[in-house]
């Protein structure tokens, strides 16, 4: 591969890397996916090599990673709010749907107000409701956090250990 087609293809997927972290503000966007398929994408071009394969071994554990913490620490907040395990699955499902009609930020609005419908018509109480709530979007918020720091750190050790 010339030299030239070689940066653009290490900006492109930066590029596409980029757009996958900021996509990362928005929970529903894919964007740790994003920064996966991005490398995958680079490998596949490019080639992987002993170093490339073993960095994307390490993306992939970083990108399963991501994908889980935010379902656990959603429902881990909410759990530790008070909410049943019926409200956490009710709020995903009222997440996605509120996603898929009225995307981009229905997800976002509709989780939580489905998860406190919900744990108030379980215990027809505002107080205990709104705390199981605020369970869910302190999960929501250190779920962000460590999206976003993973997603760094998928960038930096593409960048650093592998396309430069």
């Amino acid at each position: 591969m010339n030299q030239w087609l070689g940066l653009s293809l290490r900006l492109a997927t930066l590029a596409v890397m980029l757009v996958g972290l900021v996509g990362l503000v928005v929970p529903i966007f894919p964007g740790i996916m994003v920064i996966w398929l991005a490398a995958l994408g680079y490998g596949l071009v490019a080639g992987f090599g002993p170093t490339g394969t073993w960095v994307f071994v390490a993306l992939t554990v970083l990108m399963v990673a991501g994908v889980t913490v935010d379902n656990v620490l959603m429902a881990r907040g909410a759990r530790e709010g008070g909410a049943s395990w019926w409200s956490i699955a009710a709020a995903l499902v009222g997440g996605v749907a509120g996603t898929y009609f009225f995307p981009p930020l229905g997800g976002l609005l509709a989780a939580p107000a489905v998860l406190l419908a919900s744990e108030y018509l379980r215990r027809k109480n505002w107080q205990r409701a709104w705390q199981a709530t605020r369970g869910y979007l302190w999960g929501c918020g250190w779920a962000f956090v460590v999206r976003f720091g993973l997603g760094l750190v998928m960038i930096a050790l593409w960048a650093w250990l592998w396309a430069w």
